[in-house]
């Protein structure tokens, strides 16, 4: 969400006045004169002629004259605009800045979202959030950020012809942070998707968005700064960027980042900043996008089928193993709170109570590190799983489903579940203290 606030400044306020008694002004000291050279007044006289010749040359003039000082001479130029012609980008010939925008910021759209959230008073409140995507084949699908629409209730694309249309989201994926959205309209100029493996640092790279949801249709530009940047975002996730010193700034989320052949080959999607407020960012020159080649097939799959096929599903809802724990002697690693009935984990014989150690060749010591070796595999893929049950290694062997929006219901159900068990514990806990029993907590703390 972004907001934005005005004021008003009055330029015309009251200067304040004084008036002084008397004053005197101090003669500068009369400095030794020297003999005059007759050589330099011509060859000055010379240099301002040729300048005069040269500048009367390179435009039209105008004289404004000013009485017994002579005349002031102001210069107009005559330079022909500069007409920007769009270019067909698959011929991979470079381009410049004004022709890839001329090009495309008609393939670049603008997204509002409205949100719904309950307040702490249980009151039902709208807030609208900004961002921006692209058009990616010409009936009208859209890429932007999963974050971008996460939550919508309601979706708006806008273009630059001043065209809107309402936005239905197809899929996403929110571990990848991407998502598509589906337009009725057709004729659309669609992106060229280009190869961000291709990218060296150093590229040059352009960016079309609207940043501060009130900037429309701005073009940034800048180099790629570095290449397979492993970033941890704020919720733990660790993702892999194109980073740039191109200006990103809230809003231009979603948006294309082009290379010098007028190719996407990459989503913008975060900038660095030095506090969780990400409207305060104030770190300058480091943003990240994510690398085409590591999306497009999932783009593909979410246009295709809704969602990203092929993804492991294992079926259990963990955490982390706090430090707390840790001190007491229990192992890092990810802590089993509950496994979903049916899935692979529970095929594999995994329990509620297990911590997972290791994942094939991956140590586990959170379940950060859990989510992150998952994406090494596929569903169908088999692999070993070290738990340690009750203070003993097992070793177990766990073929991965394929996660479905079913399934991923079935690990909220379960959430939801243990959330709810969880704070009918701690209700539980605070009255038995206030009655004078004794709660004891668990000490993995969640």
């Amino acid at each position: 969400m972004y907001y934005s606030n005005y004021n008003d400044f009055n330029s015309n306020q009251p200067q304040e006045t004084f008036e002084a008694a008397d004053f005197t002004v101090a003669e500068e000291p009369q400095l030794p004169k020297k003999k005059k050279s007759r050589l330099w007044p011509k060859v000055t006289a010379l240099a301002v002629a040729c300048a005069l010749v040269g500048g009367l040359a390179g435009g039209g003039a105008v004289a404004l004259w000013g009485g017994a000082s002579g005349s002031t001479t102001i210069y107009d130029g005559d330079h022909a605009p500069t007409v920007v012609s769009v270019f067909n980008t698959t011929q991979n010939e470079p381009l410049t800045a004004a022709q890839i925008y001329a090009t495309y910021v008609g393939s670049t759209v603008g997204i509002t979202t409205e949100i719904k959230t309950t307040n702490i008073f249980g009151q039902t409140v709208q807030n609208a959030a900004s961002g921006s995507g692209f058009v990616i084949t010409a009936d009208g699908y859209i890429v932007t950020n999963y974050h971008v629409i996460d939550g919508a209730s309601n979706i708006e694309v806008s273009f630059m012809d001043g065209k809107s249309y309402v936005g239905t989201l197809v899929g996403g994926d929110e571990e990848n942070d991407i998502a598509v959205l589906k337009i009725e309209a057709t004729g659309l100029t669609p992106v060229v998707i280009g190869s961000s493996d291709d990218l060296v640092v150093g590229d040059q790279v352009f960016a079309i968005g609207n940043p501060l949801g009130e900037l429309t249709y701005s073009l940034t530009g800048g180099y790629v700064s570095a290449l397979n940047r492993s970033v941890t975002m704020d919720d733990g996730r660790r993702m892999n960027y194109i980073q740039t010193d191109t200006a990103i700034n809230s809003g231009n989320s979603g948006g294309p980042l082009f290379d010098i052949y007028g190719q996407v080959v990459g989503i913008v999607s975060a900038k660095l900043s030095s506090s969780s407020n990400t409207s305060s960012a104030s770190v300058e020159g480091l943003g990240f996008a994510i690398p085409m080649d590591d999306v497009q097939s999932m783009i593909t799959d979410i246009i295709e089928h809704g969602y990203v096929t092929g993804k492991p599903y294992m079926g259990i809802v963990g955490s982390s193993v706090s430090s707390e724990s840790q001190r007491y002697g229990t192992p890092a690693g990810a802590y089993v709170m509950g496994v979903v009935s049916g899935s692979s984990a529970d095929k594999a014989g995994i329990q509620k109570g297990d911590i997972i150690t290791k994942l094939g060749d991956a140590d586990i010591t959170s379940m950060d590190d859990l989510q992150s070796a998952n994406k090494d595999y596929k569903a169908g893929d088999a692999a070993t799983i070290v738990v340690n049950r009750s203070g003993q290694s097992v070793t177990l062997s766990i073929t991965f489903d394929e996660r479905t929006t079913e399934n991923e219901a079935a690990s909220q159900a379960l959430q939801d579940q243990l959330d709810q068990e969880t704070q009918q514990q701690t209700q539980q806990q605070q009255q038995q203290q206030q009655g004078g029993g004794y709660g004891y907590g668990w000490p993995f703390g969640w």
